[in-house]
This record gives C-alpha cells, sequence and structure tokens, in this order.
C-alpha cells in the first residue's frame, strides 16, 4: 500500500515547526544570508588632474563597488577576468576560517585569475563586523582595484555607541598619471625608488588643492545637530596619512573591524591596509562657513614621497529659510601635525584600547607557546650582469628583508602546495625565528647590508600561541613599517623605541584590554610586541602594507598546521581554484 499524502495545513504546520526548531538549535543562521556579487575586471578611461588613462577596474569603477554585508553571512564573489593582467583580489581583514582558498594573495593562497578566466570567492563572515576592505593582491594593481566592505552587527544588536544618522565610506587612495605596473617593473630593473603618485584622492577624487580638480572633489554634506559614522580606509600604495575635518572633533570608536573604547581626536593616523570608524557630531545650529577635510603623509624614511594633500569639503545643509549662497561661505582649513612628527603618531596609537567589555572580550593570549622576533627593514642586492644600478650606490639594489631574508614569490600557489604535500620544490619550512647575526639594530647600521633571499616559512602547530616581535632596523635608515598578517587578528601588547630588551620591557605589556588589529605600525626607529592564536589552518602571509617594501622583498608566510577535530581543518579547495 502506499502512504497518502499529508494535508496541505498539517505538512505547512510541520514545516514551520522545524523550521523553528532549526534556527532555535541553530540561532547564528537565523538571520544569515548568502549574499552574491560579480566582479568583472576590465579596462575603464578614467580623468584626473586633466590626465586620461585606461585602468584596471572592477565593473568600470573607481574605486571599486562596495560590498555590505552582515556578520554571519556568506558571500560568493564571482571574479571574472577580462583584462590582459594576471588578477586575484584580497578580502583584507576577514577571518577566513578555514577558507584560505578564498583570501587570495596570489601565489600564496591561489594561482592569479588569467585572462577569460573566472573564480567564485566563497567565505562566510565569523564574529566580524565594522569596515574592512577589498583589492586586488598582485604586483601594484590596487592602485585602482579596491574598495569597501561594510560589515553591519547581527540584526537586533545595536552598536556600542549611539547610532548614526548616516554612515559614510571614506576611502583614501593614491592617483598616478603614469601606469602603476610599468613603474614597478621600472624600478625593479634598476634597483632604484619608484616614482612617486601624483595625487592623493578621498573617494577617488583628488580635490581643490590639486590643479585641474575642482570639480572632482569630495563633498560631505550634514545637518546640523547629527551624528555620522565615518568609514576610514587607507587604500593609498606607500603612504601613511594624517587626517582631519577642520573646526570639528572626532570619536574614535573602532579599529580594523573591532570596537575600541571610544576617545576624541581632531586628527587621526591611518596607515595603508588599516580601516576605522569614527563618529563625526555636527554643530547643533548652521554654522555659515564651509570646512576642508584633508589628509597628507606621515613620512619617516629617506626615499621620495608624494608630499601633498588631498582635500575634501564638509558642507553644512542651507537651513531654508536662509538666503545664503555656498560659494560666498568662509572656508575653514585644518592644521595636520608635520610631516614627520612621530610623537603625534605615538601618542595616537598609545591611546587605542579594545572595548574588553562582556559582550566584546578582548581574548588575549596570556600565555605563550612559541616566540619570535623578527627584524624589518631595507637592505641590498648586488646589481645583476655588472650593471649600473640606481639603488643606495651605482652597484647595488634596494631590497627589503625580514630577519635578513628578502621573500622570494613562488610560481605555483604556497597553499595548494602545502595541502598536496608536494612541498620540496616551491618552499622550505626553516624560515629563522630570530636573526642568525643580532646587532645593535636601531644604533650605527652595519657596513654590510646585503640580504639573503629564499621561499622560507614557519610552520605552527593549530592553537599555537603566538608571541611576536618586530623590530624596525636603522639599515638605510628606520622608517615605520605598517605590517599586516592575513588570516588573524592579533593583540598589540606593547610597543617602544630603540631596541626590544627581552629583560625589561615585557613587564609593561598590556595584557588586559590591547587594540586588536589585523595591520600594525612599526615605530620609525623601533619596535612593536603582538599576541595571536593559530587556530586558522592554511597558509597566510604576512608583508609590509607599504608596496614598494612587499615589492622589494618584506614579506614571509606562515603555515598552520589542521588540528584534530573535523572543525579544525582547512575546507578542501573548491573545484574552480585557478590553476598556474
Amino acid at each position: 500500500m502506499g502512504a497518502s499524502p499529508l494535508p496541505f495545513s498539517t505538512f505547512l504546520a510541520v514545516f514551520l515547526l522545524l523550521c523553528f526548531t532549526t534556527l532555535s538549535f541553530f540561532p547564528e543562521t537565523a538571520h544569515a544570508l548568502t549574499r552574491h556579487y560579480k566582479f568583472d575586471i576590465k579596462l575603464q578611461n578614467v580623468t584626473r588632474l586633466c590626465h586620461t588613462k585606461s585602468l584596471v577596474s572592477v565593473n568600470g569603477q573607481f574605486p571599486g563597488p562596495r560590498i555590505v554585508a552582515r556578520e554571519g553571512d556568506r558571500l560568493l564573489i564571482k571574479v571574472v577576468n577580462h583584462v590582459q593582467n594576471n588578477i586575484s583580489i584580497h578580502w583584507h581583514g576577514i577571518r577566513q576560517l578555514r577558507s584560505g582558498w578564498a583570501d587570495g594573495p596570489a601565489y600564496i593562497t591561489q594561482c592569479p585569475i588569467q585572462t577569460g578566466q573566472s573564480y567564485v570567492y566563497n567565505f562566510t563572515i565569523v564574529g566580524q563586523r565594522g569596515t574592512l576592505w577589498w583589492h586586488a593582491h598582485i604586483s601594484w594593481l590596487r592602485s585602482t582595484v579596491y574598495g569597501p566592505i561594510i560589515i553591519l552587527p547581527k540584526h537586533g544588536v545595536p552598536y556600542p555607541f549611539v547610532k548614526p544618522h548616516k554612515e559614510v565610506p571614506i576611502i583614501f587612495g593614491e592617483w598616478f598619471n603614469a601606469d602603476t605596473e610599468a613603474i614597478i617593473s621600472q624600478a625593479l630593473q634598476t634597483g632604484g625608488g619608484p616614482n612617486v603618485s601624483d595625487a592623493y584622492t578621498i573617494n577617488g577624487l583628488p580635490g581643490p588643492l590639486y590643479n585641474c580638480s575642482a570639480n572632482d572633489t569630495f563633498k560631505l554634506k550634514v545637518k546640523p545637530g547629527k551624528t555620522y559614522l565615518l568609514r576610514l580606509i587607507n587604500a593609498a600604495l606607500n603612504d601613511e596619512l594624517f587626517f582631519s575635518i577642520a573646526n570639528h572633533t572626532l570619536t574614535v570608536v573602532d579599529m580594523d573591524a573591532v570596537y575600541v573604547k571610544p576617545f576624541e581626536t581632531e586628527t587621526l593616523l591611518i596607515a595603508p591596509g588599516q580601516t576605522s570608524n569614527v563618529l563625526l557630531k555636527t554643530k547643533l545650529h548652521y554654522p555659515n562657513a564651509k570646512f576642508f577635510m584633508t589628509a597628507r603623509p606621515y613620512v619617516t624614511g629617506q626615499g621620495t614621497f608624494d608630499n601633498s594633500t588631498v582635500a575634501g569639503i564638509l558642507e553644512y545643509e542651507i537651513p531654508s529659510h536662509s538666503s545664503v549662497s555656498t560659494g560666498k561661505l568662509p572656508l575653514f582649513k585644518p592644521i595636520l601635525p608635520a610631516l614627520n612628527d612621530t610623537s603625534f603618531v605615538t601618542n595616537f596609537t598609545n591611546k587605542l584600547r579594545s572595548l574588553a567589555s562582556a559582550q566584546f572580550p578582548a581574548n588575549v593570549p596570556q600565555k605563550v607557546d612559541k616566540q619570535f622576533f623578527f627584524t624589518v627593514g631595507l637592505g641590498t642586492i648586488p646589481c645583476l650582469s655588472n650593471r649600473t644600478c640606481q639603488g643606495p650606490t651605482n652597484r647595488t639594489m634596494f631590497q627589503a628583508s625580514i630577519n635578513n631574508v628578502s621573500f622570494v614569490m613562488p610560481t605555483t600557489a604556497l597553499l595548494q602546495s602545502h595541502y598536496s604535500g608536494q612541498s620540496n620544490s616551491v618552499y622550505s619550512p626553516n624560515f629563522p625565528i630570530y636573526p642568525k647575526n643580532p646587532f645593535n639594530y636601531t644604533g650605527t647600521p652595519p657596513n654590510n647590508t646585503m640580504v639573503s633571499n629564499g621561499t622560507k616559512l614557519v610552520v605552527l602547530s593549530f592553537n599555537t600561541s603566538v608571541e611576536l616581535i618586530l623590530q624596525d632596523t636603522s639599515i638605510l635608515g628606520a622608517e615605520s613599517h605598517p605590517l599586516h598578517l592575513h588570516g588573524f587578528n592579533f593583540y598589540v601588547v606593547g610597543q617602544g623605541f630603540g631596541n626590544y630588551d627581552k629583560n625589561k620591557d615585557p613587564a609593561k605589556f598590556n595584557l588586559i584590554d590591547p587594540v586588536e588589529r589585523n595591520t600594525v605600525g612599526v615605530p620609525s626607529g623601533g619596535w612593536v610586541a603582538i599576541r595571536f592564536l593559530a587556530d586558522n589552518p592554511g597558509v597566510w602571509f604576512m608583508h609590509c602594507h607599504l608596496e614598494v617594501h612587499t615589492s622589494w622583498g618584506l614579506k614571509m608566510a606562515w603555515i598552520v598546521l589542521d588540528g584534530n577535530l573535523p572543525n579544525q581543518k582547512l575546507l578542501p579547495p573548491p573545484s574552480d581554484l585557478p590553476k598556474c
């Protein structure tokens, strides 16, 4: 006998009961969505500074499209490459728990997407909310291929600060009249420093302080007596930036998509790769004025740099009864710190503290399983084939290194090699955990500035608690280095100037509420101490986010092995993973 079908009303009741039961057992999925995006990598003619060039873009937009999601959402982003350049996209700051195949750095977690090919980046946002960003992660293509990632809290979860009237992404970039691929190619051939940008930009616009750019100005239009959430992103290639709005105070509430204890400031420092959410509380009454919002570089190195200022304009909505013309209003300018104001930078970074509340705790590793000491800085390699070069001397080329190892990019992806167990000819797991030859790192530099090279990695067991000291060096001049670690957030437990002292400095570490980040500035002529838990299996890139230093080799990678449990293992590679 065949079974009799259930009446529709009974079926519906059973179905709804099952849905309710499922959501009760899995509350995380109750409102989580799968969001689909498509990125067409294509050439687009763009004009800035009265100069038109064909640049690599996403969907013809510069900057690229906004990704919006909620904590817990799954993202499926199909990237189709229509240009001659190979491409890969990195979702900067996304933890990528067990989904390292979607992290994006070319030849680290994937082979690049070649012309005419596509790849679907598939990942879930776990335990994160705030502002992050995406960008190309191959050569210097991120100069034009970048955009914001806005992660809203879960439904029903409020911000731990006043609800803003409006949220506004503000993304800083650099504009080059020339082709950035040609710029870095020439620099690597000659051994010299690359040409610098022609302008900084806010949301792709240089603003009125540059020639031919009055109409290419970002304007933030606000109402009196309101609170605005500004989502700041530094997508510049090679410059840390000061940012300020004339006659207004900003309240910092978030760094790198992690809530911080709120504090007020008139000026922020934001390094390449870093993000910050700040609250702007507008004046209670119409001010009869306009206000510049400006950014310019913080400079510690000895090389050339783009010494210019980008400006947007903060404009108040004119009251309906007013006859004032905006063109006649006075325009106030902020006073930014001096270009080399390391004292301001130190004071600003010392104010950063995790919220460390019951709802948003700071899970700082209290014990350390493995300690590492990495020197970071510039160096040299000899000119090739008796050529004359444009490095520090005419017989040398600029190079950069970590623990005197300048990283050589492989020609196949490290994660694929690791996962398949075919690593012998691709990389070696013997990256030095301390400098081979210690010296006075911030004192008189040694006579020998040559660095070694290789594709060397550090291997960590799952759930290893790591403490890493990053020490700047004065070889070819002390300089600030914004270091970005893929696949993890870390806690900045200490920092200082001079050489790190392992006997005295740990006593001053903050293990209660240190700021949690994914990109940290190693102080010029100083050190920074970070801690993280290696709870994410895969291969994870770490590099300076000054693109010129990455090109010179200031980068390395970590392998985190699988844990014993099924949810501690890297997921298998997707079927459409690009091939080299």
